[in-house]
């Protein structure tokens, strides 16, 4: 099963995050299948690649929560068939 989660990047005390394809088994920093995002918590900053983000979505990839709750504020789940998300 895959899944839509962050993965932690950055230097202490100054976190920033890729929001990542990975499967449910691995660590969180381990090797993940695609980079779909990036999210920046102190600058609140956010970059979604939405066409690959649809894409996982589709397969069945399960957002964590705190990956939903971006993908919500973002409008994606809008662009996506009507499902559970919305």
């Amino acid at each position: 099963m895959v899944k839509l989660r962050l993965k932690r990047c950055g230097r202490k005390q100054r976190a920033v995050y890729r929001i990542v394809a990975i499967d449910v088994r691995s660590r969180r920093e381990g090797k993940d299948l695609q980079k779909v995002g990036f999210y920046d918590p102190i600058k609140n900053q956010t970059y979604l690649n939405v066409p690959a983000i649809l894409y996982f979505l589709e397969k069945g990839a399960q957002p964590t929560e705190t990956v939903q709750d971006i993908l919500k504020k973002a409008e994606v789940f809008k662009e996506l068939r009507p499902t559970k998300f919305n």
